[in-house]
């Protein structure tokens, strides 16, 4: 049986506020979901644009006490488990997240467009949205499941060389990133997460201005692009993923893409940065690597 995916975030922030965000239907509709109803014991439901199979509410309640919320999540024709537990870390709160009845990894990248491959990154991205709400910053955005249209903009609170480098330089990229990254940095350029060596397909850096813009083609046609402006002291990052058919917008690799921006701010913003994520398994991933970006 395929064991569940799991992961562990710490947020800097007390655990009653972090369960009053999990459990608010005002706050899930900040982070999370376009529409949420909460009445516990009994209703704990969300759904709407930013939900894979949105159209209606498909979670069951099962309990939500002493820090621990589990609910049923009905996707594509399968029960699925997820188990949110709490705990408190001296000023922190560490957040262990688990969801049961998904693929393994080579599963999901064989049909990376269905539902259930989209759970890996909706909850990077939605716990990552979660960390920053509850710390105080505006959630970095959101995944409408509903619209081709794959463009962000990020202001940055640091000078643009610096949020340069940090895309740019392979070794800055894998701190904040939290993957392995290998690339050869001009145009032209091989780009891979983990090892180029191992990477039968990697990316290809197809622009490079430096300090300016970096652009990157997949062997699908799939182009994810950085462009950098300063802005009041800062940066402004936008963010564009392209080539990719209307019809098939690659979601799963959009959120896990916004996932990695929300930690990238991170990481130029707070004065003593460390990564939120404590650690992550993902059944059958090769070598032990996570990647989030559905690549």
């Amino acid at each position: 049986m395929t064991e569940p995916m799991r992961f562990e975030v710490r947020l800097h922030a007390p655990i009653d506020e972090v369960w009053h965000a999990l459990t608010d239907p005002e706050a899930l509709r900040v982070w999370l979901s376009e529409y949420a109803e909460v009445d516990l014991p009994s209703r704990y439901e969300f759904w709407g644009r930013y939900t894979p199979e949105g159209d209606r509410p498909r979670q069951r309640l099962l309990s939500a006490e002493d820090n621990l919320l589990r609910f049923v999540w009905a996707l594509g024709g399968k029960e699925t488990v997820v188990e949110i537990a709490l705990r408190e870390d001296g000023d922190e709160t560490s957040l262990v997240f688990s969801q049961s009845g998904l693929p393994d990894y080579a599963t999901m990248l064989a049909d990376s467009y269905s539902s259930l491959s989209l759970m890996h990154t909706f909850w990077a991205l939605s716990v990552a949205n979660l960390v920053d709400h509850v710390e105080g910053r505006p959630p970095i955005a959101r995944c409408d499941l509903t619209s081709p249209l794959m463009s962000e903009e990020v202001r940055i609170d640091a000078p643009r060389g610096e949020v340069y480098s940090s895309i740019a330089d392979p070794d800055v990229f894998t701190r904040w990133f939290g993957a392995r990254i290998e690339a050869e940095t001009h145009v032209g350029g091989r780009w891979a997460m983990g090892s180029l060596d191992k990477d039968p397909d990697p990316a290809k850096i197809v622009d490079l201005v430096p300090g300016s813009k970096m652009s990157l083609a997949y062997q699908d046609g799939v182009v994810a692009s950085w462009e950098l402006e300063d802005s009041d002291g800062g940066t402004k990052l936008t963010f564009v993923q392209s080539g990719f058919s209307d019809e098939k917008p690659p979601y799963g690799m959009w959120m896990g893409w916004l996932s990695g921006l929300a930690e990238l701010r991170r990481f130029h913003e707070l004065d003593s940065w460390r990564s939120s994520w404590v650690g992550v398994h993902l059944e059958g991933t090769p070598d032990g690597l996570i990647t989030l970006d559905g690549k």
